[in-house]
């Protein structure tokens, strides 16, 4: 029977993963209205009798591998040369500056209509650099690519007939993974994106709730962002910001799930974290900027719901946090029961753990046949990836919510998608430093002893659950500990699945 000297934990056990459970919940409502809208492709109501002027906007800040590429790709889009403009906005501090200017001369020579802009200052960073180069934008659409990012020939021409409907302020294509392959972090990571990618943006605009432009690889209705107050560099992420802002005035977004752009995932564990770190800080920023004026607002309540499930959605890497804390007491001091078997166990498996499965699946079936049975294997490290990622996050959350101020940490890009070409080049970035990975160091030396308590107790029920956090942290600081003691290879070891 129950002791009630453990009511303490079990209330806030029951708490924590009955939160957890509302973010799982969410996920089931995001796949039912995939499957619903699943053959609602959207299709423009009619093409241009004549097209319309569009600018190619490229921020860049130290991207000297893939900063040549990025340019052969946006040179080859099959758009008329008189209705096209590029403008290179460059940031860099390194060998990246003169490389790149060099490129757009050459461009230029080609005939191409190429302006290249370097800031020495890196004002409001990124959002900075798009604000800045409106003044000399030509054209009444803008569209961005970020420096990895490989656009196809068609990329124009399959996203620009949609804005002849007037409502259309922002038409999005799906990233894809051009180094998916490369490891099994960038194979988890494409993963984790498609989530996002296939299920939520799809299911989101389709049903005609709000999205969230991605920073790139899509196309702004000029007058929309300006509509939305421009770009501002009050947060992290001046993608969702803005996204917000301009749905807000009545702009309507189109996601398009079949059109995909090739980009690359950060192929070692830091690149990784400090990308995460700047989402997860950037979209709580912008939850607390925003919130008040979507319920202030007058669209329908649905709307302001699933708006409210989508900004605070990162705050569940807060509620693993605390998860670290009641694993101890839930394992060896409240003991097991069917009564928390039944009404706790069941349900927190079902909707926190389950629906996470289902959904990671289906984002993989939905693109082949047989997607969703190759993506079984790596669930149970998808799983443990989340947890060890808590403490990165997690930081990022609190660092939001107390206003601490940090800038804009890009994600390097390497230009590479084998272990081969990783082997012939040296990375151009260090690592950083953080007590973070000390403490996953800790958690992982932690949930080892706890493992080892529980078979030692006989509570073998208990093992699954408590290696998934074991293997978590314990992937996650090897990952970073990898990077700092080989700073000259890329040490993530190949998928072989």
């Amino acid at each position: 029977m129950f002791a009630w000297d453990n009511f303490f934990w079990l209330a806030s056990y029951i708490l924590v993963f009955t939160a957890l459970s509302g973010f799982g919940a969410h996920r089931i409502k995001v796949l039912y209205h995939f499957w619903k809208h699943r053959s609602d492709v959207p299709s423009p109501a009619r093409e241009f009798d004549e097209l319309p002027v569009v600018t190619v906007q490229l921020p860049i800040f130290n991207e000297y591998d893939v900063v040549e590429n990025l340019l052969r790709c946006v040179s080859a889009l099959d758009y008329p040369r008189e209705k096209l403009q590029i403008q290179l906005l460059d940031d860099s501090t390194d060998e990246t500056a003169a490389f790149a200017e060099k490129l757009a001369a050459g461009h230029a020579a080609q005939g191409l209509d190429i302006e290249y802009r370097h800031r020495t200052n890196r004002h409001g960073f990124k959002a900075g650099a798009l604000d800045e180069a409106m003044a000399s934008a030509k054209g009444e659409f803008i569209c961005i690519f970020d420096a990895d990012f490989q656009p196809q020939p068609d990329y124009l021409k399959k996203l620009i007939h949609h804005f002849t409907d007037e409502k259309v302020g922002m038409v999005q294509a799906r990233w894809g993974h051009a180094n998916k392959d490369f490891s099994l972090l960038t194979r988890l990571q494409a993963l984790f994106l498609d989530g996002h990618l296939v299920l939520e943006q799809t299911a989101r605009s389709r049903h005609g709730e709000f999205l969230n432009f991605n920073g790139t690889a899509g196309i702004w209705r000029r007058k929309a962002i300006e509509d939305g107050g421009g770009w501002q560099h009050d947060t992290l992420t001046e993608d969702l910001d803005l996204s917000y802002r301009a749905q807000l005035k009545g702009w309507k977004f189109i996601y398009l799930k079949d059109v995909v752009v090739p980009a690359e995932l950060p192929p070692d564990m830091d690149g990784f974290k400090s990308q995460q770190h700047r989402w997860t800080k950037g979209s709580i920023q912008v939850c607390k900027k925003i919130l008040g004026d979507i319920w202030r607002s007058d669209i329908p309540l649905a709307l302001k719901l699933e708006a409210t499930a989508h900004l605070t959605s990162n705050f569940a890497y807060l509620l693993t946090l605390c998860t670290l804390v009641l694993m101890y007491p839930a394992n060896f001091v409240m003991g097991s029961s069917w009564h928390k078997a039944v009404f706790v166990d069941v349900p927190v498996f079902f909707f926190a753990s389950l629906s996470v499965i289902v959904f990671y699946m289906t984002a993989q079936g939905s693109q082949s046949k047989w997607g969703w049975l190759k993506t079984l294997p790596y669930v149970p490290m998808l799983l443990a990836l989340g947890i060890g990622m808590s403490i990165n996050n997690g930081r990022a959350v609190l660092e939001a919510l107390l206003n601490q101020d940090s800038e804009f940490v890009r994600t390097p890009k390497y230009g590479i998608a084998t272990q081969a070409q990783a082997a012939k080049k040296k990375t151009h970035y260090k690592a950083g430093k953080s007590i973070a990975l000390w403490i996953e160091v800790a958690l992982t030396g932690y949930f080892a002893w706890m493992i080892a308590l529980a078979a030692q107790r006989g509570q073998w029920g208990s093992i699954p659950f408590l290696l998934l956090f074991f293997g978590g942290f314990g992937y996650v600081a090897a990952g970073s500990l990898m990077k700092r003691f080989s700073m000259e290879r890329f040490q993530t070891a190949p998928v072989t699945a």
